[in-house]
């Protein structure tokens, strides 16, 4: 039962290990705004999320009846805690991802404003008064 565990959490240690080195990829490819490359890491750190949850299973199935039975070997308790670091590291790289994509979000936003604005003065004319007076029409539109 020990043995099972320890390979368990052994495996789980090199789930997070592989996605902690994807979410590192996925930053990279967030500031280098490379969608294909990034739509296959998303792809790759999906099937690890998937892994590390059936991972995480297994080492439930054994541990439980470890932790009820006996006390749990230092070893183990060592592995699991080396596991839980690795979780929390794996949350803010998340965390830090998350930011660039609403950092890159609001730069395209901006910029989308910035055209707009170029765009009205461009369309803007004026009135035998001289007042400014925006046309109707686009520029480069015909029918």
């Amino acid at each position: 039962m020990v043995h099972e565990l320890q390979q368990a959490l052994e495996q789980q240690l090199a789930n997070l290990t592989q996605l902690s080195a994807l979410l590192d990829q996925e930053l990279h490819l967030i500031s280098s705004r490379n969608a294909e490359s990034l739509i296959n890491l998303l792809k790759e750190k999906e099937q690890t999320l998937e892994q590390i949850q059936l991972t995480d299973q297994r080492v439930s199935q054994h541990f439980e009846p470890l932790s009820a039975s006996q006390d749990v070997p230092d070893d183990i308790n060592a592995m699991i805690e080396q596991s839980k670091q690795q979780l929390e590291e794996c949350r803010y790289k998340t965390q830090v991802n998350e930011k660039a994509v609403e950092q890159g979000q609001l730069r395209l936003t901006h910029l989308r404003n910035l055209m707009l604005e170029v765009r009205a003065k461009e369309s803007l004319t004026y009135d035998k008064s001289g007042k400014p007076k925006g046309s109707g029409r686009g520029r480069g539109i015909s029918a």
